[in-house]
């Protein structure tokens, strides 16, 4: 609902035009002068400002000049007397969106109005464009030919032009979030706004205030009226990361959103109409989170109508050298060092690597090799991953490990063996339960089901 304050210092035109207003649909604020306006154009998020141009105290143009310091974007259409045109063409000049001579009629506000808060939608998408770095590489940012990744890149053309909820899953860092923009760009609500929320990032308040939005005073910080990201993205899509962190009474107004199109601002009583596409990621395994009585039900079948499953980088390992290609460009760029490159050595180091923390992990060890290697080629020595812990080695540096290795046995080899001894022992220590032999080894249970399958350490029929 697009939000308009009137500015008039006679009552019965300021009734007439808000009435009018509000018939058409329109979120209506008034005020009697310039002075009582200011504090509503600082604690609104506001559409548009209607203003009558002579008032007594602060006129028209002193007050857009006001607004303008604030909110220099916000459009302001000015009322004036014919016998004042102008100046009301000087006010144009300074800032003012257009003005309206009396008398003029509904049709000619309405139509004034309409194509206001239009040009403010368009500036606000331009300025959220800019912010919005997203260079495109391969399919919509995503990088990567392994079967697994075209399968996805399949589904997400043919899910795309629809209008049904969307559930992608995935380990953190696999790109649920470029999922969730592809399906978006490649959509006919691609000129429309897309809006993330991280739901694991907020506290229940805040993530209510900032699905909902809030009417000033509706909390103590609610200190002016705010739209949620449900009337942000509308005509749009709204991406909820992290669904599964959701707590429980959200959830269930999530499903009625879901359900009726409508909302209410934390602290109002007026329902609002939207239309939004809601796309849905998560890390958990929601089935179980439903079975576990953690998630509702009937909200998990409402997001998941077509699921979209990223795969870990450990299952497209194929993919890595792309990856890096590509966040070695990136990098270069940022660090304006053109020559940077990396040697075989450190390639196959990192094909070599099981990437628990995923591309995410992988960007993360490019760029800081970047910055640390000497000269403009990053070696084997320079790539350190972040799932690797150096404190963890110093429990070895008193013993003499080459008394155990055979002679003339590879880095390789060596490593697997111990690796599977260890794999083996767990499973064993633990009773075959694979959460329970995970958590001994340190790592995620995913790994260890990737380990047994590299050792072909089936799991044990009761």
């Amino acid at each position: 609902m697009h939000t308009i304050l009137v500015v008039d210092d006679e009552p019965n035109y300021q009734i007439v035009l808000s009435e009018l207003l509000r018939d058409e649909g329109y979120e209506v604020f008034t005020a009697d002068s310039g002075t009582a306006a200011l504090p509503i154009v600082r604690d609104t998020d506001l559409d548009l400002v209607l203003s009558d141009m002579k008032m007594p105290g602060m006129d028209g143009i002193e007050f857009m000049r006001k607004i303008k310091e604030f909110n220099k974007e916000l459009p302001v259409i000015l009322i004036t007397a014919f016998a004042e045109v102008e100046k009301a063409v000087e006010a144009m000049h300074l800032g003012a969106f257009t003005y309206l001579a009396k008398p003029f009629s509904n049709e000619q506000l309405l139509a004034s109005t309409r194509k206001a808060i239009e040009h403010y939608g368009l500036v606000r998408e331009i300025k959220r464009l800019r912010r919005e770095i997203n260079p495109r590489s391969g399919f919509e940012g995503m990088i990567g030919k392994n079967p697994n990744m075209l399968s996805v890149y399949q589904l997400i053309e043919k899910v795309a032009p629809a209008p049904s909820s969307v559930l992608i899953t995935g380990e953190s860092g696999t790109g649920k979030e470029l999922v969730a923009r592809a399906i978006h760009n490649l959509s006919p609500r691609r000129e429309a706004p897309f809006i993330s929320v991280n739901c694991a990032a907020l506290t229940d308040t805040l993530l209510e205030s900032e699905l909902f939005g809030h009417e000033k005073g509706a909390f103590t910080d609610a200190i002016a009226m705010r739209k949620g990201r449900f009337e942000l993205a509308n005509g749009g899509t709204l991406f909820l990361d992290e669904i599964g962190e959701m707590p429980a009474p959200l959830q269930a107004k999530l499903l009625r959103v879901l359900q009726e199109r409508t909302i209410e601002r934390v602290g109002g009583n007026t329902t609002l109409d939207i239309d939004v596409r809601i796309l849905a990621a998560t890390n958990r395994d929601l089935k179980d989170e439903v079975d576990n009585k953690k998630f509702r039900e009937d909200l998990y079948y409402r997001l998941n109508v077509i699921h979209i499953h990223l795969p870990p980088l450990r299952e497209r390992i194929d993919d890595i050298p792309a990856l890096v290609t590509h966040f070695l460009q990136k990098n270069a760029a940022r660090l304006l060092r053109d020559e940077l490159t990396i040697s075989p050595e450190a390639l196959r180091l990192l094909v070599s690597l099981p990437w628990e923390g995923n591309i995410r992990e992988l960007e993360n060890t490019i760029e800081r090799a970047a910055i640390l290697c000497s000269g403009d080629r990053i070696e084997a020595e320079d790539v350190q991953p972040d799932s690797s812990d150096l404190s963890s080695q110093e429990w070895s540096s008193g013993l003499d490990l080459t008394q155990f290795i055979p002679e003339g046995l590879g880095l390789a080899a060596v490593l697997n063996g111990i690796e599977e001894k260890l794999v083996r022992q767990a499973l064993e220590n633990a009773d075959n339960v694979q959460a329970r032999a995970a958590e001994q080894l340190g790592i995620t249970k995913s790994l260890l089901q990737y380990k047994m399958k590299k050792y072909k350490l089936q799991r044990k029929k009761k």
